[in-house]
């Protein structure tokens, strides 16, 4: 008979638990305080800051509009570019913030002189005291012919000003509004025995599409303080036309941001998704 009486006094005992159990459940949610407006403008406002921190001073993702970079760079590519150890070292933070010097073949990101808010990328080929020059399109470094399995030439495409800088003048218009109108002028004052001679806290950065870039050779030398960051890895590529090297309008933004969701599935190169850039 004993048998029969021990179920049913333990169903008792746990429904009882279980009905306790809810009743201070109810009790606890009562309890609990509510997150107020100001505390969840505070929460949102900490997670926007930490972001923007993040965005701005560490990593920030710029995309690819020009062939300049081929094939290193191709259009279309967005690059996570870290903006934390190549920018100039501060010495208010010391050790504590990571730095690392730019080196000759490094790929940077930087802001165009003369031209506030536009992008550039190209690859640092000379760093501060270095002498350079050009013979048929080959690039000489402090005596040294460079081997450069990097860089794309045009067959039969020929060019004096390009392809033998410093040696011969480069073209230039008379419009003193142009960004870029001073450097042919000014570009002897930098030359010796047939060189160019980086000068302090300036870099000279070229593209790997050597033939097809429009840069140092034809608007100057790199500023330190120009340097944004270091293109890391290949987040996502997209095959699309390229674009001049020019701050896109809003317009075009529109307009590429409706072609990237028509064509994310046909036009992806999936294969350069985390591609490491070097």
């Amino acid at each position: 008979m004993e048998a029969h009486v021990y179920p049913s006094t333990l169903n008792k005992f746990v429904q009882g638990n279980l009905v306790a159990k809810k009743e201070n459940d109810k009790e606890n949610k009562k309890k609990a305080p509510k997150e107020t407006a100001s505390e969840s403008i505070a929460s949102f406002a900490a997670t926007f800051v930490a972001g923007l921190f993040i965005i701005t001073f560490i990593m920030q993702l710029f995309n690819i509009p020009s062939s300049s970079m081929e094939d290193t760079l191709l259009v279309g590519d967005y690059v996570w570019v870290d903006r934390l150890t190549p920018t100039a070292k501060a010495s208010y933070v010391g050790p504590l913030m990571p730095y690392r010097e730019i080196h000759r073949g490094d790929i940077i990101v930087f802001l165009k002189p003369n031209q506030p808010g536009l992008h550039l990328v190209k690859r640092i080929v000379g760093v501060p005291g270095d002498r350079i020059h050009l013979e048929k399109g080959a690039l000489y470094r402090n005596g040294e012919r460079l081997n450069e399995p990097y860089i794309k030439h045009v067959s039969g495409d020929y060019l004096g000003y390009r392809d033998e800088f410093p040696s011969q003048p480069l073209p230039y218009g008379v419009d003193p509004n142009a960004p870029d109108w001073r450097w042919p002028l000014e570009v002897q004052q930098y030359v010796q025995g047939g060189d160019l001679v980086i000068p302090p806290d300036s870099y000279f950065g070229m593209g790997d599409n050597r033939d097809n870039s429009l840069d140092s050779r034809f608007w100057g030398f790199i500023p330190r303080a120009s340097v944004v960051g270091r293109p890391l890895f290949v987040f996502w590529s997209l095959d699309i036309p390229p674009t001049s090297e020019t701050k896109p309008t809003a317009s075009q933004r529109a307009h590429d941001i409706g072609y990237a969701i028509r064509h994310f599935f046909d036009k992806t190169r999936w294969r350069r998704t985390f591609h490491l850039v070097h």
